[in-house]
């Protein structure tokens, strides 16, 4: 099975093309998702990690088919050469062609035969694992429970696993090697010494986003970014171009240009087993870890938001799937973003309005920790929002970061609002008020959302106006107005009884950031 033809990878089509299908998501090879992307609107991938890791490897591959892979001659040049791709509205049909061919006995799902290396796997596990202590197909799939873990998506049980599809295997060896865990797993025995602890995976926590175009050929010319002067093509491998399977007992290999940085990133090694009833489907899985040492520090990546720890420490920024995506859109617009954290913007985007200035932003996540706990995925997408990057129009950019800091503003101030009420409504200044903070937050943040976005598209987006289009007293009023109504909404249960009308009406004044006066009534703005 070669994942080239086989049809594992959803995707949705464009309206209008021969292939548009009937109704649902289709899938196709990996082939067919390179030649066809310009009729591809994009991927229809369920599970967001799985969708962040395949969006590097056809990153990866599209740098390769067209040759953008180097930028010997700087990135001024790079830019050309992608504008000549963009011109012929296709990705090259040749070039795809003869990549795969050479590399084709390396796409394989499974080895077709003694010696042979599956795709992103290493099939020395079957030599160097217990054959007993596999991981098994409910670990695979990320999505399954496994152990004594409880069930959420599915029911499943490790006594009885039902297989997984080709396409689900696939999916989930991704999300593997990009999201997989810290600490124990499988053992795994190389020249006579066994060891059974991994390191997390490169996007392990984080949230990448990603610029998004009308097709999946905008999106991956858009997501691609200069490489360095001295990046030299046949250094920087992908996994599946390596003659020889790294050493374990080495280091990792070095990450020296764009493709091994989004593909050859990986702490874990894996082995799927198939079903020797139904071939196409997936029965067992070796997980186990891929090298002794881990890497000094953690890979550079072109979608995440760096940010500075009071350690004075660089990390990306985490998921969370309580944080709404507009949150952090001055983050991705800004070249210099506001905030004690220091954000750095993706370096993506700094080169993606050039290819189109409606680009979307999707953002693609895990909310986990370090080591083994999954809490859930992230996946939101902007309206377009990129013909608002900072070098294109620096007079907008402000009133973004002002429109944005106004809804943390009162979202803040909101909170601050209900526990002071809760404390004193219970007469304890240390109770969390964890109840109506949810609850406060579950009314807020969509409804600020909203006002958010209703008032980006009124911004100016011709750089003309001084204040980038921002009424600012208009647009504070009604995140007040959101904040106020949440407010009452969950102290309404307590507000009719003397004690909780007192706390709520003092814890009011949190509202309007003025601890001094109390506002004249509940409206007042």
């Amino acid at each position: 099975m070669n994942i080239l033809d086989e049809p594992l990878f959803p995707v949705r089509w464009l309206p209008g093309t021969d292939y548009h299908p009937a109704g649902g998501p289709a899938r196709v090879g990996l082939l067919d998702l390179l030649l066809h992307s310009h009729e591809i609107e994009g991927l229809a991938v369920a599970d967001a990690p799985a969708h962040a890791a395949l969006l590097r490897v056809l990153y990866a591959l599209t740098a390769r088919v067209t040759g953008l892979d180097e930028a010997k001659e700087g990135p001024d040049d790079w830019l050309l050469m992608r504008e000549e791709v963009l011109a012929e509205e296709r990705l090259p049909q040749k070039a795809i062609e003869s990549y795969f061919a050479r590399y084709r006995e390396r796409f394989f799902l499974f080895a077709p035969e003694p010696g042979g290396r599956p795709w992103m796997q290493d099939p020395r596990l079957r030599d160097q694992c217990d054959a007993a202590s596999t991981a098994g197909v409910n670990k695979l799939v990320v999505t399954r429970p496994a152990g004594n873990n409880h069930s959420w998506f599915r029911h499943a049980s490790d006594a009885r696993p039902d297989s997984a599809t080709a396409s689900e295997a696939v999916l989930n060896l991704l999300t593997w090697h990009y999201y997989g865990p810290s600490g124990r797993c499988s053992a795994r025995e190389v020249n006579g010494a066994t060891s059974a602890s991994a390191k997390a995976g490169p996007l392990r926590t984080s949230l990448s986003y990603h610029p998004e175009g009308d097709t999946l050929f905008e999106t991956l010319l858009a997501g691609l970014v200069p490489p360095a002067r001295e990046v030299d093509a046949e250094r920087d491998l992908c996994p599946w171009e390596w003659e020889e399977l790294p050493d374990p007992d080495g280091p990792p290999p070095a990450v020296v240009g764009p493709c091994s940085r989004l593909t050859a990133g990986s702490m874990h090694a894996l082995l799927l087993v198939p079903d020797p009833d139904e071939g196409d489907r997936v029965r067992d899985a070796f997980i186990t870890w891929a090298y002794r040492s881990g890497r000094g520090t953690r890979p550079d990546d072109d979608y995440l938001i760096w940010q500075v720890s009071k350690q004075s420490n660089t990390y990306p920024r985490p998921a969370d799937f309580r944080r709404a995506l507009w949150r952090d859109l001055d983050a991705l617009l800004l070249i210099d973003p506001p905030g004690v954290a220091q954000p750095r913007r993706p370096t993506v985007f700094e080169w993606a309005v050039e290819v189109s200035p409606n680009l979307r932003v999707r953002a693609l996540g895990f909310e986990q920790d370090g080591q083994a706990k999954d809490t859930q995925f992230v996946d939101a997408v902007t309206p377009p929002v990129l013909g608002f990057v900072e070098r294109r129009s620096a007079r907008t950019q402000p009133a973004v970061g002002r429109l944005r800091a106004l809804g943390e503003r009162f979202g803040g101030r909101l909170d601050r609002a209900l526990r002071r009420a809760w404390r004193a409504y219970v007469d304890d200044p240390k109770d969390a008020a964890q109840a109506w903070i949810e609850e406060g937050a579950a009314r807020y943040w969509p409804a600020a959302e909203r006002v958010f976005w209703d008032r980006f598209a009124l911004l100016d987006r011709t750089g003309t106006a001084l204040d980038g289009g921002l009424d600012t007293a208009a647009a504070r009023a009604s995140f007040l107005q959101l904040a106020i109504r949440s407010f009452d909404d969950v102290t309404a249960s307590v507000a009719g009884t003397q004690r909780g009308a007192k706390a709520v009406e003092e814890a009011r004044i949190e509202l309007f950031g003025d601890r001094r006066s109390k506002p004249a009534g509940r409206d007042a703005a």
